[in-house]
């Protein structure tokens, strides 16, 4: 998942997306289910998105930062019905496995944004508002050289702050010691968070195991949740 700024995109006619190799079936959730679950950040209008509109009920915002191929997002908004559940994520193929894991559990309580998250949260989400941010296993960019690269910097710390409403939470997860290092200490810089724990937090049981930590254990790198909270 990166979360560099993304081109805007040009008005969607038929859903047919071309950036990516999807599935047969992928591509069938982009027909049939994103014109109700999904919109595209560059094409949202100016000013904040109106989630309760959106849900068609008034219920706690949870954002998660880069969904993925969708297999942990879907059983994370099918385990929380009572939120209204946001998920951005910029890879086509991603979000068309999203819709289909979410079809096939039958959740309602999913809403799917393609884009640039910063420029979501930056435009279109109303300050002191959010019930909660989630972001798990974003591209660590592992060489020293790209680390500027990573999307956990202070200026992003601030932003995710100022989006949340009290007592709201930023979890994040990394299986590299030298990131979850960082979200430490970037986290604890930023004046509107407290950390919920002396450290790292413990691994929350209702977060599903997801293919990069199965793959982090292999490897022999050990997984880091951080739990802060807006003050």
């Amino acid at each position: 998942m990166e979360n560099e700024d993304q081109p805007r995109l040009r008005s969607v006619v038929s859903y047919v997306k071309r950036g990516g190799r999807m599935t047969v079936g992928q591509q069938r959730a982009w027909d049939e289910l994103w014109p109700e679950l999904g919109r595209t950040v560059g094409e949202l209008p100016a000013g904040t998105l109106d989630f309760t509109e959106w849900f068609g009920r008034e219920a706690p915002v949870m954002l998660e930062i880069g969904s993925g191929m969708g297999e942990t997002t879907s059983q994370l908004a099918a385990a929380a019905p009572e939120l209204n559940y946001v998920a951005a994520e910029v890879y086509d193929p991603g979000l068309g496995q999203l819709m289909l894991r979410a079809e096939k559990l039958g959740v309602e309580n999913l809403r799917l944004l393609h884009g640039d998250a910063v420029v979501l949260l930056t435009e279109h989400v109303e300050p002191d508002t959010l019930h909660g941010v989630r972001l798990f296993f974003p591209d660590p960019w592992p060489k020293k050289k790209h680390h500027k690269r990573r999307i956990v910097s202070p200026s992003f710390a601030a932003l995710v702050a100022s989006r949340l409403a009290p007592g709201g939470t930023f979890h994040m997860a990394t299986d590299w010691e030298n990131y979850a290092e960082q979200m430490l200490e970037v986290c604890s810089a930023e004046p509107a968070l407290k950390n919920r724990y002396d450290g790292w937090a413990p691994r929350p049981e209702w977060r599903p195991v997801t293919k990069f930590e199965q793959r982090a254990d292999v490897d022999g790198r050990v997984s880091h949740d951080l739990i802060f909270e807006k003050r």
